[in-house]
Parts: structure tokens; sequence; C-alpha cells
């Protein structure tokens, strides 16, 4: 079965992207990587939270209800205990398959600093701070919190103020958002493009020194 990061593109959609990087490194000499991944963490709290959530009020009906129908009392702790033990498995069965449910037990916070954190270790994993020029550039998308980053090396932000990659990221998102996913990714690629090539014009001995596309499961 595919993950969410093979979900997000089709086969086509793939290619496109892979030609649009392509293309604007053509016109620059800065290295662009698109990386898509399931998700940036686990968030296993949020499945024990989730499932208590979902378990205890019903173990608590059950209880009242169907002890009350079994002749064992309306308050017994152990059938209780039983009932919520086997209700929450179910839960967290459930929570942990369903992301978007999932995602109402995460904090906007947390979800924010899980995919920076791993967003900055991909851009050390996949080697993006050892250009030549120090001009690498990664578009991160994380599908399961509906978030993208995009993280430039040194020599980028001294010349590419940071208003220039929010509003990029901001378009990305609502693009992504709105469906269209393929689109929405090319058309950052191209304008990360634009701007490397203002200040990083392509040279005559420049090679391709990193993938353009990285699908991974996160």
């Amino acid at each position: 079965m595919k993950n969410l990061a093979e979900r997000f593109l089709s086969a086509a959609d793939r290619k496109q992207i892979e030609a649009a990087v392509a293309g604007a490194e053509t016109q620059t000499a800065g290295e662009i990587v698109c990386m898509i991944v399931s998700r940036s963490y686990h968030y296993p709290v949020a499945s024990v939270l989730g499932a208590t959530v979902l378990a205890l009020p019903l173990a608590l009906l059950v209880t009242h209800f169907l002890g009350s129908w079994l002749w064992i009392g309306t308050d017994n702790m152990w059938f209780f205990l039983g009932l919520f033990a086997i209700l929450f498995a179910i839960g967290h069965w459930t929570v942990e398959h369903c992301p978007s449910l999932k995602r109402r037990f995460i904090s906007q916070q947390e979800i924010n600093e899980e995919v920076e954190e791993a967003a900055i270790t991909t851009f050390f994993r996949q080697g993006l701070y050892r250009t030549r020029d120090a001009n690498g550039v990664l578009l991160f998308i994380s599908v399961f919190e509906h978030k993208v980053w995009l993280l430039a090396d040194k020599g980028i932000h001294e010349k590419i103020p940071q208003t220039e990659w929010e509003h990029l990221v901001a378009r990305v998102t609502q693009g992504i958002g709105q469906g269209q996913r393929a689109e929405a990714v090319c058309n950052a690629i191209r304008e990360i493009g634009d701007l490397l090539q203002a200040h990083f014009p392509i040279k005559p001995d420049d090679t391709d020194e990193l993938q353009n596309l990285i699908v991974g499961e996160g």
C-alpha cells in the first residue's frame, strides 16, 4: 500500500516537477531540491489522547446501560476497565489510521516545530549545505501536517530577504489546498529559479549536484 507521500503525486506529476527543477536550474547555478515526505513526526501522544477522548465517555455510557441490563451494576469498576481497554485499543487504531482525525489532537505549535526540525534535518542529510556556492534551496512538503517549508543556504540568505520565501510558501500552500498540487509546486520551483537567477546566474562549468525530487516516507 502506498504511503501518504507516494499518494500525494501521480507519476505524471513527478515527471512534471522534475522537469520544472531541471528547467529552473538551466538558468541558475543554484541547486533546487523538492522533497515530499509522508510526515515529519509520528506524534504518538496524539494517538493516546485521541483514543482516550473517544473511549472514556463511550465506556462510561456503555457501562451504565449495559451493566444495568446484565444485572452487574451501573458502576461496576472492573466491567468499566475491561470495556475501556477494548474501546481504547479500537480508538487508538482508528486515530492512527485516520490522519484527519489525528491532526485534531495535535497543536499547531507542535506541528510547526516538528516540520521545521524535519526540514532542517533533511537539508543537512541530503547535503544541500555542501553545494559549491552555498546556494542550495530545499522545498520541503510534509503531507500529514499539510505544511510547506522552504530552506535556503547562507549564500542565498545574504541576498534574498526572508519575506520572499514566506510569500512563496503561502502561495504553494494555497495551491495545494485547492487541489493543484503539481501546478503549485512547479510554479514555486520556477519562482525560486527566477530569484536565484538574478543572484546566481548559470556558470559555464555548472553541474547538477543534487537530486531534483525526493519522495520518502519521512
